[in-house]
């Protein structure tokens, strides 16, 4: 889908991403939100209900943003070629990096869109998202609500968060991030998944007992930025530490 307005910014290279809503009204609301500050790349991961009437009439004037949304089957499917996501949660969690507003978010978000696709990640209505779902990603937002009665509808936070996008594109997001060749998510999740593999391999990771290892390891990563050829290094060193890689070239 083509944005016209021209004004936007990095706004055409925000996807929004709904990872399992249960109310389809929720996602009409979300799309009709997201048009009214000049959003338009909506992905939804299993959807309860969709395509659904309730979606259609709650999107209203948004039937363009509704009809061209994305339906993906899981989270990892939804940021692939992205180069950052932030997620929206309503409360602090352990071991997650500290939240920003959504003020202090978007100047960043819209800042890192020079180097490619961005998504903001809202989870289900009920449950959030969870910490595996978390993990994926490498920003916490965290709405400032009022701490008696937190709860925010889902389609009201897509709108918080898409009117301080639309804010910031019209007053500037500071410094823009360096073009490079920059790794994308599915290559930093490579890293994840090599990284505890060979733990595990040699002994140093008990996947029966993995306590929050791999949540320290992602924060960890999180605070930083690689290049590919810097997550080329990184998984060049596990290979060559990777016991059973010793193992097989013994056995030729």
């Amino acid at each position: 889908m083509k944005n016209t307005d021209s004004s936007l910014g990095g706004l055409d290279r925000v996807r929004v991403v709904l990872n399992r809503p249960s109310h389809p009204g929720n996602i009409g609301a979300a799309a009709r939100a997201m048009k009214t500050m000049g959003l338009s790349r909506f992905y939804l991961v299993e959807p309860r209900r969709f395509p659904d009437a309730e979606a259609t009439t709650r999107a209203s004037g948004a039937l363009d943003v509704l009809e061209q949304a994305t339906v993906c089957a899981s989270l990892d499917e939804a940021l692939a070629g992205t180069v950052l996501a932030a997620a929206l949660t309503s409360r602090r969690r352990d071991l997650s990096l500290p939240p920003l507003t959504p003020r202090e978010a978007a100047p960043q978000i819209l800042a890192e869109t020079v180097l490619g696709e961005v998504a903001l990640v809202f989870g289900a209505e009920t449950s959030g998202l969870t910490n595996d779902e978390l993990d994926r990603c490498q920003m916490m937002v965290m709405i400032p609500a009022n701490p008696d009665y937190a709860s925010l509808n889902l389609a009201a936070a897509v709108q918080v968060l898409s009117y301080e996008l639309r804010t910031a594109s019209q007053v500037g997001t500071g410094p823009a991030a360096e073009p490079g060749n920059w790794a994308g998510l599915e290559e930093i999740e490579g890293v994840f998944g090599h990284l505890e593999q060979v733990m595990i391999a040699s002994g140093f990771l008990d996947p029966a007992s993995p306590k929050r290892l791999m949540h320290r390891l992602r924060r960890l990563f999180a605070r930083t930025r690689l290049e590919r050829e810097e997550v080329n290094i990184l998984r060049g060193i596990l290979t060559s530490l990777d016991p059973r890689g010793k193992t097989h070239a013994q056995k030729k």
